[in-house]
């Protein structure tokens, strides 16, 4: 800005032919130039022996990098390892949700419904306007023979690929090591959904269907309660007496009675008042 400020205002000049037919000149030069520089060079065809000495290079420099690499040993993929990649992705699908954040659910409206529908029909035109023609191609016998013989071959080739491994048996370590990794996996599932899920309501837009559905459900359920009421009533379900029932049904009848007819503070004024008579007698 400042520096915009120092130029002050300038006079706008057209561009003329005689300025493009300069500025073309120079270019031109500028070219010439450069080339001088550059000096004169004797082009080389390149013969046989060239190409076989860029081959040996290409194969120098890859054996070179492959010996720098050293030697590995395979090791075969045991139960641990598979328990520790199976834990990682755990806690990896859990820490990805934490890192979410909150967010405001949003009711999917109808208009949202149909604004989806239609960019999904726009998506398929334009998709299939950009693909031009094509001339179909029926599938003969010869093609599906090529087709099963590619299969088996693909699937020979993977099996061969895959080599021979050595069965363990499943010993009680390992059973045990898989029940604990079930239970870690559903606790850690348990959390994950108390932190995303638990506590957030749904929201459902109230329309009058669903106010009429849930109307009529209320009537059924009235409907359902009477009936299955008027089926009960009058009958009684048999329990068993045993001698500990009595025992417990004659305690509960007996504090019962105690409670209704004070007996209970009946029988606390008669011990306060044989307390007094003792402390009496003992100080006459």
């Amino acid at each position: 800005v400042l520096y915009k400020e120092s130029v002050g205002t300038g006079t706008p000049t057209p561009v003329t032919p005689e300025m493009e037919r300069v500025k073309r000149n120079q270019e031109i030069c500028s070219s010439v130039l450069y080339k001088e520089n550059i000096g004169k060079a004797t082009p080389t065809p390149v013969t046989p022996e060239m190409e076989r000495v860029k081959r040996n290079q290409e194969i120098i420099s890859s054996v070179l990098y492959k010996e720098n690499v050293g030697k590995v040993t395979p090791t075969p993929i045991t139960p641990e390892m598979e328990r520790v990649k199976r834990n990682q992705e755990i806690i990896s699908s859990v820490l990805y949700k934490e890192n979410l954040g909150r967010a405001t659910p949003t009711p999917v409206t109808p208009e949202m419904e149909r604004v989806k529908r239609n960019q999904e029909h726009v998506s398929s035109v334009v998709y299939k306007e950009g693909l031009g023609k094509a001339t179909p191609t029926p599938v003969t016998p010869e093609m599906e023979r090529v087709k099963r013989n590619q299969e088996h071959i693909s699937s020979v080739l993977y099996k061969e690929q895959l080599a021979k491994g050595t069965p363990t048996p499943l010993t009680p370590e390992m059973e045990r090591a898989k029940r604990n990794q079930e239970n870690i996996s559903s606790v850690l599932y348990s959390d994950s959904f108390r932190k995303q899920v638990q506590g957030k309501a749904a929201y459902v837009l109230d329309t009058p269907e669903m106010r009429r559905v849930r109307e009529t459900q209320k009537h059924i359920s009235t409907v359902k309660y009477h009936e299955d009421f008027e089926k009960s009533k009058g009958s009684f379900t048999p329990v068993v007496t045993d001698p500990i029932t009595e025992r417990v049904k004659k305690n509960m009848q007996d504090f019962s009675d105690i409670s209704y007819r004070g007996i209970q503070r009946k029988v606390v004024e008669m011990e306060q008042k044989r307390v007094d008579q003792d402390q009496e007698n003992l100080t006459g």
